[in-house]
């Protein structure tokens, strides 16, 4: 039996696909969904693209690591939450070093097709969240998706973290619990650091 922490830290750059990925495992028991609201949904095409709360810069809940943050958008803190943020990657080691008992995830897509799909899912007229504020235009979003995917395969070089692609068997060995993916990425890798 895999004993899930109180906080998942998960990382990933706009377009990663990562809200897709969190949305999947969330249907586990013991994941907490008290963050989802009317106003934090975005559906795009099919896809419920946007779910529950996403913290950023100028967003409802900003990327500040206080448990007063992480606990104001949830109507309880039971359970496991997944606390997202694609700023988070460049806080990493700061998450590392304060919060010994939380995992963090992180979401990896190659760049240009995280922006491809950014732009696909709507990108700045992105109802939730708001993008325009901190990421500003197309190019400065592309910049952002690059420093951010650079900053996450620094991270996980440093600690030895072994990228896999996102399966049910991954997500079995993971969280204890098999889950088959909505859908197939094979251009999105993912792991998780534990201690």
């Amino acid at each position: 039996m895999i004993k899930l922490p109180k906080r998942i830290f998960m990382v990933g750059a706009p377009g990663s696909r990562w809200s897709g990925i969190a949305q999947n495992i969330e249907t586990i028991p013991g994941f907490n969904t008290s963050d989802r609201t009317e106003g934090r949904n975005y559906t795009h095409h099919s896809f419920s693209g946007h779910l529950g709360a996403y913290f950023g810069t100028g967003w409802e809940t900003d990327t500040a690591l206080t448990e007063e943050n992480f606990d104001r958008p949830f109507k309880h803190t039971d359970g496991t939450r997944f606390l997202k943020s694609h700023e988070w990657a460049y806080q990493l080691d700061e998450i590392y070093e304060k919060f010994p008992n939380d995992w963090i995830m992180l979401v990896h897509r190659p760049d240009l097709a995280c922006q491809a799909w950014w732009h696909e899912a709507g990108g700045f007229n992105i109802a939730y969240p708001d993008y325009r504020p901190y990421y500003k235009d197309s190019m400065n979003m592309l910049n952002e998706i690059i420093r951010m995917n650079n900053a996450m395969f620094a991270f996980a070089q440093k600690h030895k973290l072994v990228w896999h692609h996102i399966s049910a068997d991954w997500i079995e060995q993971q969280f204890g619990q098999r889950v088959e993916p909505t859908v197939k990425l094979p251009d999105t890798l993912v792991t998780v650091l534990k201690r």
